[in-house]
């Protein structure tokens, strides 16, 4: 699933995740509809902006991780991270890539269920 308010990035994100062999089941534009879709889909792995309308990327990932359900959080932006490994964990987090370093990430690595 990509969460952004940005419907250009969200385009360029699903196409490099299919292009990877992973298949985005929804689209958010902010965080009060990843949550309704991430109950909806039941994805696996959630591609999530920092930066949203109605809130930022940490207090929705904490909601999602509030859900019970095991889910690969990805946290990105076109901010660097200021963040530590153990302080995005807390929140659920995965790991934060920078939106410029997304094609050079390995997705399948991140996002796959048996990873």
């Amino acid at each position: 699933m990509v969460v952004d308010d940005d419907p250009g990035f969200r385009r360029i994100a699903g196409a490099l995740l299919t292009a990877r062999g992973l298949r985005v089941v929804a689209e958010s534009p902010d965080g009060a509809s990843a949550i309704a879709a991430v109950r909806e889909h039941r994805p696996d792995g959630v591609l999530l902006d920092l930066h949203l309308p109605d809130d930022d990327g940490l207090s929705v990932a904490r909601a999602l991780s509030r859900e019970g359900r095991p889910l690969r959080i990805v946290l990105t932006s076109t901010d660097a991270s200021t963040w530590s490994d153990e302080e995005l964990a807390s929140a659920g987090i995965l790991r934060f890539v920078a939106k410029d370093r997304l094609f050079d990430t390995d997705l399948n690595a991140l996002f796959s269920p048996t990873a």
